[in-house]
Protein backbone atom coordinates (compact mmCIF):
# COMPACT_ATOMS: atom_id res chain seq x y z
CA UNK A 1 0.00 0.00 0.00
CA UNK A 2 1.11 3.70 -0.85
CA UNK A 3 2.23 5.49 2.04
CA UNK A 4 0.57 8.57 3.24
CA UNK A 5 1.86 11.68 4.77
CA UNK A 6 3.19 15.38 4.47
CA UNK A 7 6.85 14.71 3.61
CA UNK A 8 7.39 17.38 0.37
CA UNK A 9 10.92 16.40 -0.01
CA UNK A 10 9.99 12.46 0.16
CA UNK A 11 7.10 13.03 -2.54
CA UNK A 12 9.88 15.04 -5.05
CA UNK A 13 12.18 12.18 -4.72
CA UNK A 14 9.70 9.75 -5.68
CA UNK A 15 8.41 11.60 -8.81
CA UNK A 16 11.85 12.45 -9.60
CA UNK A 17 12.38 8.47 -9.86
CA UNK A 18 9.66 8.53 -12.33
CA UNK A 19 7.24 6.98 -9.51
CA UNK A 20 3.37 8.21 -9.51
CA UNK A 21 2.50 10.05 -6.31
CA UNK A 22 -1.15 11.74 -5.68
CA UNK A 23 -1.00 15.27 -4.28
CA UNK A 24 -3.97 17.49 -2.55
CA UNK A 25 -4.79 20.53 -4.72
CA UNK A 26 -7.59 22.79 -3.33
CA UNK A 27 -9.92 21.36 -6.27
CA UNK A 28 -9.23 17.43 -5.93
CA UNK A 29 -6.82 15.07 -5.32
CA UNK A 30 -4.59 14.85 -8.05
CA UNK A 31 -2.22 11.67 -9.12
CA UNK A 32 0.78 13.32 -10.26
CA UNK A 33 4.09 12.05 -12.46
CA UNK A 34 6.61 13.79 -14.10
CA UNK A 35 4.87 15.00 -17.34
CA UNK A 36 8.31 15.06 -19.36
CA UNK A 37 8.41 11.16 -18.93
CA UNK A 38 6.29 9.66 -21.22
CA UNK A 39 6.71 6.16 -19.24
CA UNK A 40 5.74 7.93 -16.02
CA UNK A 41 2.78 9.47 -17.54
CA UNK A 42 1.72 6.21 -19.52
CA UNK A 43 1.24 4.86 -15.44
CA UNK A 44 -0.89 7.41 -14.81
CA UNK A 45 -3.63 5.84 -17.53
CA UNK A 46 -2.52 2.48 -16.07
CA UNK A 47 -3.55 2.82 -12.89
CA UNK A 48 -6.80 4.96 -13.23
CA UNK A 49 -7.66 2.76 -16.21
CA UNK A 50 -8.21 6.22 -18.06
CA UNK A 51 -8.23 6.21 -22.14
CA UNK A 52 -5.13 7.36 -23.77
CA UNK A 53 -7.25 10.23 -25.50
CA UNK A 54 -7.77 11.54 -22.72
CA UNK A 55 -5.55 14.65 -22.30
CA UNK A 56 -3.95 15.54 -18.91
CA UNK A 57 -3.55 18.63 -17.35
CA UNK A 58 -0.17 19.81 -16.55
CA UNK A 59 0.63 21.68 -12.94
CA UNK A 60 3.06 24.11 -12.47
CA UNK A 61 4.03 26.73 -9.83
CA UNK A 62 3.63 30.07 -11.73
CA UNK A 63 2.42 31.61 -14.96
CA UNK A 64 5.94 32.13 -15.49
CA UNK A 65 6.51 28.22 -15.70
CA UNK A 66 3.56 28.02 -17.45
CA UNK A 67 5.63 29.81 -19.86
CA UNK A 68 8.34 27.69 -20.83
CA UNK A 69 6.01 24.65 -21.76
CA UNK A 70 3.47 26.83 -24.58
CA UNK A 71 3.70 28.79 -27.57
CA UNK A 72 2.96 32.02 -27.82
CA UNK A 73 -0.20 33.49 -25.45
CA UNK A 74 -3.09 35.58 -26.11
CA UNK A 75 -2.91 38.81 -24.17
CA UNK A 76 -6.84 37.69 -23.01
CA UNK A 77 -5.09 34.24 -21.49
CA UNK A 78 -2.88 36.69 -19.23
CA UNK A 79 -5.49 38.23 -18.53
CA UNK A 80 -7.08 35.55 -17.60
CA UNK A 81 -3.49 33.95 -15.35
CA UNK A 82 -3.35 37.48 -13.82
CA UNK A 83 -6.63 37.30 -12.35
CA UNK A 84 -7.19 33.63 -11.42
CA UNK A 85 -3.75 32.18 -10.38
CA UNK A 86 -3.31 30.44 -7.96
CA UNK A 87 -6.76 28.96 -8.42
CA UNK A 88 -9.03 26.33 -9.47
CA UNK A 89 -8.77 27.39 -13.60
CA UNK A 90 -7.00 25.34 -15.73
CA UNK A 91 -6.22 27.02 -20.25
CA UNK A 92 -6.04 25.23 -22.76
CA UNK A 93 -2.77 26.98 -25.03
CA UNK A 94 -0.36 25.48 -28.12
CA UNK A 95 2.13 23.70 -26.58
CA UNK A 96 6.01 23.35 -26.82
CA UNK A 97 7.09 20.39 -29.22
CA UNK A 98 8.97 18.70 -25.78
CA UNK A 99 5.86 18.28 -23.92
CA UNK A 100 4.97 14.20 -24.61
CA UNK A 101 2.26 13.66 -26.41
CA UNK A 102 0.86 11.03 -24.18
CA UNK A 103 -0.07 14.11 -21.93
CA UNK A 104 -2.13 16.03 -24.81
CA UNK A 105 -3.39 12.53 -26.55
CA UNK A 106 -1.74 14.13 -29.47
CA UNK A 107 -3.32 17.10 -29.45
CA UNK A 108 -1.01 20.37 -30.58
CA UNK A 109 -2.28 22.13 -27.10
CA UNK A 110 -1.62 21.49 -23.71
CA UNK A 111 -3.94 21.93 -20.25
CA UNK A 112 -2.01 23.95 -17.65
CA UNK A 113 -2.99 25.19 -14.62
CA UNK A 114 -0.96 26.82 -11.37
CA UNK A 115 -3.03 25.07 -8.18
CA UNK A 116 -4.01 27.41 -5.30
CA UNK A 117 -2.52 24.63 -2.29
CA UNK A 118 0.92 25.65 -0.32
CA UNK A 119 1.83 21.83 -0.12
CA UNK A 120 1.78 21.55 -3.77
CA UNK A 121 2.96 24.70 -4.57
CA UNK A 122 6.03 23.78 -2.45
CA UNK A 123 6.56 20.75 -4.09
CA UNK A 124 6.27 21.99 -7.34
CA UNK A 125 9.10 24.78 -6.86
CA UNK A 126 11.43 21.95 -5.52
CA UNK A 127 10.82 19.92 -8.66
CA UNK A 128 11.14 22.61 -11.19
CA UNK A 129 9.33 20.22 -13.48
CA UNK A 130 5.39 20.29 -14.52
CA UNK A 131 3.37 17.51 -13.16
CA UNK A 132 0.80 16.05 -14.73
CA UNK A 133 -1.75 14.61 -12.83
CA UNK A 134 -5.38 14.11 -13.56
CA UNK A 135 -7.78 12.90 -10.19
CA UNK A 136 -6.61 10.32 -8.29
CA UNK A 137 -9.55 8.00 -8.47
CA UNK A 138 -10.39 5.03 -11.06
CA UNK A 139 -10.96 6.54 -14.12
CA UNK A 140 -14.87 7.37 -14.15
CA UNK A 141 -15.45 7.31 -10.84
CA UNK A 142 -15.81 9.89 -7.91
CA UNK A 143 -13.23 12.55 -7.64
CA UNK A 144 -10.93 12.18 -4.40
CA UNK A 145 -11.66 14.83 -1.80
CA UNK A 146 -9.44 13.26 1.02
CA UNK A 147 -5.98 11.66 1.37
CA UNK A 148 -8.08 8.51 2.36
CA UNK A 149 -10.60 8.24 -0.68
CA UNK A 150 -7.10 8.34 -2.61
CA UNK A 151 -5.94 5.48 -0.37
CA UNK A 152 -8.98 3.83 -0.69
CA UNK A 153 -9.01 3.51 -5.11
CA UNK A 154 -5.34 3.29 -5.62
CA UNK A 155 -3.32 3.11 -2.40
CA UNK A 156 -2.04 -0.42 -3.95
CA UNK A 157 -1.20 1.12 -7.01
CA UNK A 158 1.06 3.98 -5.94
CA UNK A 159 4.15 5.12 -4.12
CA UNK A 160 3.24 7.95 -1.90
CA UNK A 161 -0.04 9.61 -0.84
CA UNK A 162 1.05 13.53 -0.17
CA UNK A 163 -1.32 14.03 2.38
CA UNK A 164 -2.76 17.97 2.58
CA UNK A 165 -5.95 17.62 4.56
CA UNK A 166 -9.57 17.95 2.96
CA UNK A 167 -9.65 19.82 -0.16
CA UNK A 168 -11.38 23.41 0.11
CA UNK A 169 -13.46 23.53 -3.13
CA UNK A 170 -14.03 20.07 -3.93
CA UNK A 171 -15.16 20.66 -7.53
CA UNK A 172 -12.03 19.94 -10.69
CA UNK A 173 -11.04 23.18 -12.20
CA UNK A 174 -12.74 25.28 -14.81
CA UNK A 175 -11.18 24.42 -18.10
CA UNK A 176 -10.72 27.29 -20.52
CA UNK A 177 -9.76 27.30 -24.31
CA UNK A 178 -9.35 30.12 -27.30
CA UNK A 179 -11.17 29.79 -30.47
CA UNK A 180 -10.38 32.53 -32.74
CA UNK A 181 -8.90 34.92 -30.49
CA UNK A 182 -12.62 34.41 -28.19
CA UNK A 183 -12.29 32.35 -24.63
CA UNK A 184 -14.04 29.40 -24.35
CA UNK A 185 -15.42 27.42 -21.50
CA UNK A 186 -15.01 23.54 -22.03
CA UNK A 187 -15.70 22.47 -18.62
CA UNK A 188 -17.62 24.09 -15.58
CA UNK A 189 -15.68 23.78 -12.24
CA UNK A 190 -14.43 25.13 -9.08
CA UNK A 191 -14.54 28.92 -10.51
CA UNK A 192 -17.74 29.81 -11.54
CA UNK A 193 -19.16 31.70 -15.02
CA UNK A 194 -20.01 34.25 -13.12
CA UNK A 195 -16.68 34.99 -11.54
CA UNK A 196 -15.22 34.87 -15.02
CA UNK A 197 -17.37 37.30 -16.74
CA UNK A 198 -17.27 39.54 -13.93
CA UNK A 199 -13.53 39.96 -14.77
CA UNK A 200 -13.23 38.97 -18.72
CA UNK A 201 -16.81 39.95 -20.12
CA UNK A 202 -18.95 37.80 -21.68
CA UNK A 203 -17.58 34.16 -22.45
CA UNK A 204 -19.17 30.97 -24.76
CA UNK A 205 -19.69 27.81 -23.33
CA UNK A 206 -18.83 24.32 -25.48
CA UNK A 207 -19.59 21.34 -22.89
CA UNK A 208 -18.84 18.85 -25.37
CA UNK A 209 -19.27 15.62 -23.98
CA UNK A 210 -16.74 13.71 -26.37
CA UNK A 211 -15.19 10.06 -27.04
CA UNK A 212 -12.67 12.27 -28.42
CA UNK A 213 -12.16 15.00 -25.86
CA UNK A 214 -10.46 18.62 -26.97
CA UNK A 215 -9.49 19.04 -23.23
CA UNK A 216 -9.70 17.14 -19.93
CA UNK A 217 -12.56 16.04 -18.32
CA UNK A 218 -15.40 16.44 -21.22
CA UNK A 219 -16.39 12.44 -21.55
CA UNK A 220 -20.09 12.29 -21.40
CA UNK A 221 -19.68 9.59 -18.38
CA UNK A 222 -17.72 10.40 -15.75
CA UNK A 223 -17.60 11.11 -11.62
CA UNK A 224 -20.11 7.93 -11.04
CA UNK A 225 -20.68 6.71 -7.83
CA UNK A 226 -21.03 2.44 -7.50
CA UNK A 227 -24.17 2.88 -7.61
CA UNK A 228 -27.23 3.93 -10.03
CA UNK A 229 -28.00 7.65 -9.58
CA UNK A 230 -30.92 9.34 -11.77
CA UNK A 231 -30.68 12.94 -11.18
CA UNK A 232 -34.07 15.09 -11.70
CA UNK A 233 -37.70 15.80 -10.14
CA UNK A 234 -38.09 13.42 -6.95
CA UNK A 235 -41.16 13.90 -7.85
CA UNK A 236 -41.54 12.08 -10.94
CA UNK A 237 -38.51 9.95 -9.95
CA UNK A 238 -39.44 7.94 -6.83
CA UNK A 239 -42.40 6.77 -7.68
CA UNK A 240 -40.53 4.90 -11.05
CA UNK A 241 -38.17 2.81 -8.41
CA UNK A 242 -40.72 0.71 -6.94
CA UNK A 243 -39.29 -1.90 -4.04
CA UNK A 244 -36.01 -0.25 -5.11
CA UNK A 245 -34.07 0.77 -1.18
CA UNK A 246 -33.46 4.60 -2.73
CA UNK A 247 -31.25 7.07 -1.26
CA UNK A 248 -31.90 10.91 -1.82
CA UNK A 249 -28.59 13.26 -2.38
CA UNK A 250 -30.66 17.05 -2.06
CA UNK A 251 -29.46 20.41 -2.36
CA UNK A 252 -30.93 22.13 0.50
CA UNK A 253 -33.90 20.47 1.75
CA UNK A 254 -34.84 16.58 2.66
CA UNK A 255 -37.18 14.50 1.21
CA UNK A 256 -39.97 13.77 3.77
CA UNK A 257 -40.86 9.67 1.76
CA UNK A 258 -36.92 8.45 2.46
CA UNK A 259 -35.21 7.94 6.09
CA UNK A 260 -32.85 10.76 6.94
CA UNK A 261 -29.90 8.25 7.13
CA UNK A 262 -30.42 7.58 3.31
CA UNK A 263 -29.76 10.78 2.57
CA UNK A 264 -27.24 13.34 1.82
CA UNK A 265 -28.16 17.52 1.67
CA UNK A 266 -25.55 18.80 0.10
CA UNK A 267 -26.15 22.43 1.85
CA UNK A 268 -28.93 23.05 4.37
CA UNK A 269 -28.32 26.80 4.41
CA UNK A 270 -28.24 26.94 0.41
CA UNK A 271 -24.84 27.88 0.20
CA UNK A 272 -23.15 27.04 -3.53
CA UNK A 273 -19.85 26.95 -2.26
CA UNK A 274 -20.61 24.38 0.86
CA UNK A 275 -22.62 22.43 -2.06
CA UNK A 276 -19.48 21.98 -4.33
CA UNK A 277 -17.25 21.05 -1.52
CA UNK A 278 -19.64 18.23 0.31
CA UNK A 279 -20.71 16.45 -3.64
CA UNK A 280 -18.18 14.14 -3.77
CA UNK A 281 -17.51 13.45 -0.64
CA UNK A 282 -21.09 12.53 -0.29
CA UNK A 283 -21.58 10.52 -3.02
CA UNK A 284 -18.83 8.30 -1.80
CA UNK A 285 -20.74 8.65 1.82
CA UNK A 286 -23.78 7.29 -0.39
CA UNK A 287 -21.78 4.17 -1.63
CA UNK A 288 -21.84 2.73 1.99
CA UNK A 289 -25.45 3.26 2.76
CA UNK A 290 -27.41 -0.09 2.31
CA UNK A 291 -29.51 1.35 -0.45
CA UNK A 292 -30.32 0.18 -4.55
CA UNK A 293 -30.16 3.60 -6.26
CA UNK A 294 -29.52 7.41 -6.05
CA UNK A 295 -31.89 9.72 -6.65
CA UNK A 296 -30.23 13.14 -7.62
CA UNK A 297 -32.30 16.71 -7.62
CA UNK A 298 -30.60 19.27 -9.32
CA UNK A 299 -29.14 22.33 -7.56
CA UNK A 300 -29.99 25.91 -8.76
CA UNK A 301 -28.39 26.44 -11.56
CA UNK A 302 -26.26 29.23 -11.54
CA UNK A 303 -22.63 30.06 -10.46
CA UNK A 304 -20.92 26.94 -9.01
CA UNK A 305 -24.34 24.89 -9.20
CA UNK A 306 -24.20 24.72 -13.01
CA UNK A 307 -20.60 22.27 -12.20
CA UNK A 308 -22.24 20.66 -9.69
CA UNK A 309 -25.29 19.75 -12.11
CA UNK A 310 -22.94 19.14 -14.86
CA UNK A 311 -20.78 16.31 -12.14
CA UNK A 312 -24.51 14.69 -11.60
CA UNK A 313 -25.20 15.00 -15.37
CA UNK A 314 -22.25 12.33 -16.17
CA UNK A 315 -23.12 10.66 -12.88
CA UNK A 316 -26.27 9.61 -14.11
CA UNK A 317 -25.44 8.36 -17.68
CA UNK A 318 -26.46 4.92 -17.83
Amino acid sequence: MAIMGNNVNEAAKLLRQGQLVAIPTETVYGLAANALNADAVLGIFEAKGRPKFDPLILHLPSAEAVMRHVQAVLPIAVQFMDAFWPGPLTLVLPKKDHVPDVVTSGLDTVAVRVPNHAMTLQLLQLLDIPLAAPSANLFGHVSPTTAQHVSDQLGDKIAYILDGGPTTVGLESTIVGFEDGQPIIYRLGGLGVDEIERVIGPVQLQLNQSSNPKAPGMLKSHYAPRISLHMGNPAILLPQMKAKRVGFLGFNLPLREITLHHQCILSPKGDMSEAAHNLFAYLREMELMPIDVIIAEEAPNTGLGMAINDRLRRASVQ
